[in-house]
């Protein structure tokens, strides 16, 4: 297991982690977000994302990427830098690889891991990378929300309470 300094990592390491873990049969788990304000929703979906193999390979939304997806103008409200170790901390993650393009799909298509997780939020149809992936022979899955838990909900909360 590599400490959290050394599980964030380039694009090219993480290809070379796969394709190591890969050759000894072990499954490669590839899932993506911001992950701003981590919260028990998002270490509920890394955990169950885990357990569907042996290796997971983060991809973090950089700073300009999650500005590009128009959460609002405050966000992200976590430096990169500071949401890559928090992440990176966590016993499920063993990879955590930034992108900065609007859709993970060419970090996806790099690793090319043998299952792909998105929360449910997503459905598989709308997954990007989910057709990739499954040309592969691989897995994809869109896993079910904790109800309640989100970081835009969190981020409205604290607006409304705060005077």
């Amino acid at each position: 297991m590599l400490d959290t300094c050394q599980k964030i990592m380039s694009q090219d390491e993480a290809v070379s982690l796969t394709r190591a873990a890969q050759a000894q049969g072990k499954k490669v788990v590839f899932t993506n977000g911001c992950f701003d304000l981590l919260h028990a929703g998002h270490v509920d979906l890394l955990n169950r994302a885990r357990s569907l193999g042996d290796l997971l390979i983060l991809g973090l939304n950089s700073d300009e990427g999650v500005r590009a997806q128009n959460k609002g103008p405050e966000r992200p409200i976590v430096p990169q830098d500071q949401r890559a170790a928090v992440v990176a901390g966590l016993q499920a993650v063993d990879a955590v690889v930034f992108f900065s393009k609007p859709t993970p799909e060419e970090l996806i298509e790099a690793v090319a891991p043998d299952v792909l997780v998105k929360g449910g939020d997503w459905p598989e149809d709308k997954i990007v990378g989910a057709a990739y992936v499954r040309s592969r022979g691989g897995q994809v899955h869109s896993l079910p929300l904790v109800p309640g838990l989100s970081t835009t909900a969190l981020v409205s909360k604290l607006k409304t309470s705060c005077p």
